[in-house]
């Protein structure tokens, strides 16, 4: 028989803290710290998960202490390392812990995944997540967070310094000095101003690159699958290869897809301008290097991140290769780690998955001080009819202040807040909920 488990009581004299972040992208996080600023406004309580309140959570590749120190903040246990681990270690680590922060080295496989019994949310410190099996991870209940937003500036400033790193070939000249070759030349170096740049993606960061690339009197094309409103002078072409064709620096910024593999190949290579330059920060597989090696002696210079065909790329002159250094400055990682930490504290704390990459997105308002006997169900399910009424058969003895359910795939989220809810209640609706045919994961908050 289960033991009924308190629910934490409101003290007049508790207290809480509200970080303020600048860099925070969500509209109802805004919203909601600016009426906490108010002091007439009524305080939300301060949720915590019933049926365990140590979290635990596991921090790898060096993730930005800001991080580590907002997560302690709010009461988790965080263990922070400055290495990656591989599928094995996490194998035989991760069964201990509720969440964990990973960047792009660290793979979260469907074994790991199958490994984690207690894993609740994945965040990634970054922009990419291929690292993470998005699929395996949602059927298991847990969401993924990733940050679009943060180390957009850094990556449209790394790529505006090989446009001219690249049109100026002081890269080769440098490389020629440490060999003791004093080479100095203007044959091939040219001034980007004036010159056309080609974005292909026109996200985040391909719409910041456009604004720096006009300040420096560029002409700036950009593709991208859906009709984007351009900033500035920039103006969007119907297709790749009119793009490539027009350009004199073409730059990549698309995420790793079934549809962007091999987005660039021998067909775009020969539709290229003559002399023209590719820039990829994206991920490496969206070129088909092979191709890219076999027309790089007549192509244009390519930068990269490290892969299988290193040798090669290593071996040409007119090649510029980067460990995936994008978002690797201080103020990216800073902000990274605000923007990542914040989404598994809401996640953890209050159920909302807001901003997830393979999930539902589904949030609720707060939960206020004063309402000492309600408590927040976080109940994740199959996508199939039927699961609402028996879900609100269960809640029917209580009453049902705010529900919201959204489904993604195969994957539902039900978050609904219930009133007058006894301790001795608890557990009881938890277990009832669990003992569903379609459930996947169930949590109270309260």
């Amino acid at each position: 028989m289960s033991v009924p488990i308190a629910i934490p009581s409101t003290s007049p004299h508790s207290t809480f803290a509200v970080s303020l972040s600048p860099t925070s992208s969500l509209i109802h996080e805004r919203v909601r710290l600016h009426s906490l600023s108010s002091a007439n406004v009524r305080r939300p309580k301060v949720l915590h998960p019933i049926d365990n309140d140590d979290l635990k959570l596991l921090l790898l590749e060096n993730i930005s202490q800001d991080a580590v120190q907002a997560l302690r903040a709010h009461g988790f246990h965080v263990d922070h390392s400055t290495k990656a681990m591989s599928e094995d270690e996490l194998v035989q680590k991760i069964g201990k812990y509720h969440a964990i922060g990973i960047r792009s080295k660290t793979k979260i496989t469907e074994r790991v995944i199958k490994s984690a019994s207690k894993l609740l949310v994945i965040g990634c410190f970054c922009i990419g997540t291929n690292q993470v099996d998005l699929l395996t991870a949602a059927k298991a209940g847990i969401p993924v967070f990733n940050s679009p937003f943060s180390n957009s500036r850094s990556v449209a400033e790394l790529v505006m310094s090989e446009v001219v790193a690249l049109s100026r070939q002081y890269f080769d000249r440098s490389w020629e000095m440490r060999q003791g070759i004093w080479n100095k030349q203007s044959k091939g170096c040219w001034e980007i101003r004036g010159k056309t740049l080609g974005i292909v993606g026109y996200g985040h960061i391909g719409s910041q690159l456009s604004v720096l690339a006009e300040a420096f009197g560029m002409r700036v094309l950009f593709h991208d699958v859906i009709n984007l409103m351009p900033l500035g002078s920039a103006r969007q072409v119907e297709s790749l290869s009119t793009l490539l064709s027009e350009s004199d620096f073409v730059t990549l910024h698309v995420p790793e897809v079934p549809e962007t593999m091999n987005l660039i190949g021998g067909l775009q290579f020969a539709q290229m301008k003559k002399g023209a330059y590719l820039i990829n920060n994206a991920r490496g597989r969206v070129v088909d290097i092979p191709a890219l090696i076999e027309a790089a002696p007549t192509a244009p210079p390519f930068d990269d991140q490290l892969n299988a065909w290193s040798s090669e790329l290593r071996s040409l002159k007119n090649v510029i290769l980067t460990p995936h250094i994008g978002g690797s400055t201080e103020e990216a990682q800073r902000m990274i780690g605000e923007e990542v930490s914040g989404a598994l504290t809401r996640y953890l704390n209050s159920g909302s998955t807001l901003g997830s990459v393979n999930f539902p997105e589904v949030d609720l308002r707060a939960i206020l001080a004063e309402q000492g006997d309600h408590v927040r169900i976080c109940h994740v399910h199959v996508n199939q009819p039927g699961v609402l009424r028996h879900v609100n058969e269960v809640l029917s003895p209580y009453n049902v202040e705010k529900q919201y359910s959204d489904s993604k795939g195969d994957i539902a989220y039900l978050m609904a807040d219930i009133a007058d809810v006894s301790p001795q209640d608890v557990n009881k609706l938890r277990e009832t909920i669990s003992k569903t045919s379609t459930n996947i994961l169930t949590r109270l908050l309260a």
